[in-house]
């Protein structure tokens, strides 16, 4: 990553409160309601089916966006501390995304086949103790509460050192930023104080949020689309879903701080060129990373040529689905690959934006993909109007509370955590034994 040069002072700035804005959004909010109903009276499995890409897709990059915040507080880089905010802001989706799981814990027949397929099938049945409507719902919600409780634990200790009196004159007579400042700054110790505890919390934290991560995107995957195959798995199912969400939360980040800098002066300033050249080496390898992933599956699938590994593969790539399947590897690793190899690309604000957006297309279509060609009928592939529409509606959720995270809270993270000497470094001071 490029040398880190970060100013000693830096004043708070927000995006403007926009009242166009937060039409737009709740705009989208409501076209997607409406879309999303329309298509429960014509179709209603498929308008669920519609409704659960989303949500796996919108939340991937939310929670995705946070786990790199994390990765960074882990290997205690610098380089990205004009976009850790911007990345941070995806996150305030989560509590929604809480409220948006909710309705989907209510699918029973229409959703899961394995539910009829446990009073004949005797794979299935062996698969019981985890294949069962309660236990289904004890985990999703746990799971979802703890991953995500963690994750606004984590973003509430790399905003508090922003929140402390010192800085209340920023708030330019804005009543719900003081308001928020007062919640989530109680009990403040001072500056140097709170900087210090903040980030030994971050230290702590980061890895064991990285650690429930692994495990509950796990969760959601099997539950939420593998298990929509009851006869077949793959352990690297899980890996992949989670790397892929990883994975579109950078390519998130990088749109986002495009889009930013456009927007607003003080970003296009702070944010710099050397910035989105490492968010676009972050775009590029793992979406080499996502197709090692993908090829390592499908590896031993190929070599194995057993029937009950093939079928996923199969639905996929078959007359029917071939074409949308193929059209998500172009996305996610041909237009990423060639057109963001070499320093240039990656730091050409429109460029690296445009491309991040057309690989958080192919992934939009890649969680549609896990779940649809399981589900459908023979002669019913098919995206009708209904399924961007339906997407639409997140987005503008999406779009709309990360909006009002960089609205209310400093856009640029004020503080900045104090540089560590390597382990190396404390090895060759003087007086430190080595031996």
């Amino acid at each position: 990553m490029h040398d880190v040069s970060i100013p000693s002072e830096l004043p708070a700035r927000y995006l403007d409160r926009s009242r166009g804005v937060t039409l737009l959004a709740g705009l989208l909010a409501a076209v997607g309601a409406a879309a999303f109903a329309a298509y429960l009276l014509i179709n209603p499995d498929r308008a669920w089916q519609a409704y659960v890409s989303n949500w796996l897709f919108f939340t991937s990059i939310a929670q995705g966006a946070v786990i790199l915040c994390a990765a960074t507080v882990i290997t205690k880089a610098r380089w990205n501390w004009s976009v850790r905010r911007l990345s941070l802001a995806f996150g305030a989706f989560l509590p929604v995304s809480f409220l948006l799981l909710l309705p989907m814990l209510t699918l029973r027949e229409n959703y899961f086949p394995w539910i009829e397929l446990m009073a004949t099938d005797e794979i299935v049945q062996a698969k019981a103790a985890y294949l069962n409507i309660p236990f289904l719902t004890a985990r999703q919600l746990a799971g979802a509460l703890l991953l995500f409780g963690l994750s606004l634990r984590f973003m509430h200790l790399a905003l508090r050192p922003d929140l402390g009196p010192e800085r209340e004159a920023d708030e330019a007579g804005d009543a719900a930023r003081l308001r928020w400042r007062q919640r989530l700054a109680g009990g403040w110790s001072g500056n140097a104080a709170e900087e210090a505890a903040s980030w030994a919390k971050l230290k702590v934290l980061s890895p064991a949020l990285v650690l429930v991560y692994a495990l509950v995107m796990s969760v959601f995957a099997i539950d939420w689309a593998m298990s929509l195959e009851p006869h077949w798995l793959s352990t690297m199912f899980p890996a992949w879903f989670f790397m892929g969400a990883f994975w579109g939360g950078a390519a998130a980040t990088a749109l986002g701080a495009v889009l930013l800098k456009r927007r607003h002066a003080f970003a296009d300033k702070q944010i710099s060129t050397g910035n989105l050249h490492d968010l676009g080496k972050l775009t590029f390898a793992f979406s080499v990373f996502w197709t090692y992933l993908f090829f390592s599956q499908y590896l031993v699938i190929w070599y194995g040529k057993l029937p009950w590994e093939q079928e996923w593969l199969v639905h996929r790539s078959g007359a029917e689905w071939g074409g949308l399947g193929l059209l998500v590897i172009v996305l996610c690793f041909v237009v990423p690959f060639a057109a963001l190899i070499g320093e240039r690309p990656k730091t050409i604000p429109a460029w690296l934006g445009g491309i991040a957006l057309l690989a958080l297309t192919g992934l939009w279509l890649e969680r549609y993909l896990l779940i649809a060609p399981s589900l459908h009928e023979t002669g019913s592939a098919v995206i009708t109007i209904f399924e961007p529409l339906i997407a639409l509606g997140f987005l503008g959720l999406f779009c709309g509370a990360a909006h009002w995270f960089l609205s209310t809270f400093p856009m640029i993270q004020l503080w900045q955590p104090k540089p560590e000497p390597e382990m190396l470094e404390r090895e060759l001071e003087p007086g430190i034994r080595t031996g």
